[in-house]
This record gives C-alpha cells, sequence and structure tokens, in this order.
C-alpha cells in the first residue's frame, strides 16, 4: 500500500523559512517523479519542484526558483522541500506526489499541509 504523509507546515513571517518533509512508504524515491504541488482556494493546484527518479534532476517555476529547494533522503523514503525568503503569495496547501515515469497512472498524493505566510 502506497502512502503519502506530509509535514513541516505552520505560520512563519515573510522573510522566513519552513522546510517540508513527505514520508513515503510503497513506492521507491530514486525511480518515482517526485513533485511537490500548492494550491489556494479557488485555483488550481500548482506545480512548484520536482526531482526526477533515476537522474535526481531537479525544476523548478519561475515563481520559486532560487528560493525553494527539493531533495530526497532515499534512505529515509523522505522527500522534502527547503523553502526559503518565503513570501505571502507562497500561502497554500503544499501536497507531495509521487508517480511512476512508465506507468503515469500510478499517481499516489499526500493529503496536504497548510502553510501560511503571515505578519
Amino acid at each position: 500500500q502506497v502512502q503519502l504523509v506530509e509535514s513541516g507546515g505552520g505560520l512563519v513571517q515573510p522573510g522566513g523559512s519552513l522546510r517540508l518533509s513527505c514520508a513515503v512508504s510503497g513506492i521507491t524515491l530514486n525511480l518515482y517523479t517526485m513533485r511537490w504541488y500548492r494550491q489556494t482556494p479557488g485555483k488550481e493546484r500548482e506545480l512548484v519542484a520536482q526531482i526526477a527518479g533515476f537522474a535526481g534532476t531537479t525544476t523548478y517555476p519561475d515563481s520559486v526558483k532560487g528560493r525553494f529547494i527539493i531533495s530526497r533522503d532515499v534512505a529515509k523514503y523522505t522527500l522534502y522541500l527547503q523553502m526559503n525568503d518565503l513570501k505571502s503569495d507562497d500561502t497554500a496547501v503544499y501536497y507531495c506526489n509521487g508517480i511512476n515515469p512508465f506507468r503515469l497512472a500510478d499517481s499516489y498524493w499526500g493529503q496536504g499541509t497548510q502553510v501560511t505566510v503571515s505578519s
């Protein structure tokens, strides 16, 4: 059974940092493409970071490039998102996602963790 569980969200002031974690079971981090998304009410879910399974190549949209860092600890079955210089626009529910690059129907989601950036 595949399970993804996010943690680490909370309230932070503008300019601050948070590190999100996603504990994974049932899939292998260095085989699956792992992603972090975020969503605010009334908006579509937005991809904010991706790490490829085999090569570990990372990609980011311009909105977070230079501020967010995605990483993984394969031995600990954990995905991370380090978020620095947070802005109010980063306020959202953050979700981790794992997708099998050879079988796209195998896509799994966590339950989400709330990040609120406010003074």
